[in-house]
């Protein structure tokens, strides 16, 4: 781990908060609300979520460079927003939000699935990807993995490549990341 890596782990085992019993009993919520507000900190964990997609000083299309292409940047509902558009902006791609159903205007593609606490479904326009598109998705918590597994089933679904899934924070003990061994896992904080 290098210098700058360590400094990031600090601060992120700092700025993100845990709040017991939210949203439910028996859930310890992680709040990254803390890492946000401090601008220093949210553009280490940005530049830390593009920086494996991306080759020193090269752009996401610059293959002769080194680089890894990324074509489109997925960001899961909500807080996967937040860290996604930037990380896009970064690598120089475009923003795809998943979205919780009902909540996108066009025509979607949906599949539900298990959350640690209940089920949901998410949604995706269904020309939000070009057939052979790279993607990288982006999210706050790993966690039982049910969000990420059904984001990428909604990827494939369009005919588009998951290159890589980056993560700010991974629960380790709920082992989200075996519901999609063989794919790139990049994770900033394990606990």
């Amino acid at each position: 781990m290098t210098k700058r890596q360590a400094e990031l782990t600090e601060l992120l085992k700092e700025r993100i908060r845990d709040i017991p019993d939210y949203p439910k009993p028996g859930i310890l919520f992680k709040d990254i609300t803390p890492l946000l507000a401090d601008q220093a900190t949210f553009g280490m964990a940005v530049s830390a979520l593009a920086a494996r997609y991306q080759a020193s000083g090269a752009r996401a299309g610059d293959a002769d460079q080194g680089a890894v292409t990324v074509d489109k940047v997925v960001g899961i509902e909500a807080r996967g927003f937040i860290l996604a558009a930037p990380v896009a902006y970064r690598l120089g791609a475009g923003f795809v939000p998943v979205r919780k159903k009902g909540k996108l205007p066009y025509h979607t593609h949906e599949t539900t699935y298990d959350l640690e606490y209940g089920t949901a479904t998410l949604e995706v326009h269904q020309d939000a990807f070009t057939p052979g598109d790279r993607v990288l998705i982006v999210d706050d918590v790993l966690a039982t993995g049910g969000t990420v597994r059904a984001t990428i089933d909604l990827v494939e679904r369009a005919e588009a490549q998951v290159v890589g899934i980056a993560i700010l924070l991974e629960l380790a003990f709920l082992q989200g990341r075996d519901r999609f061994s063989g794919h790139d896992l990049h994770v900033l904080l394990t606990v």
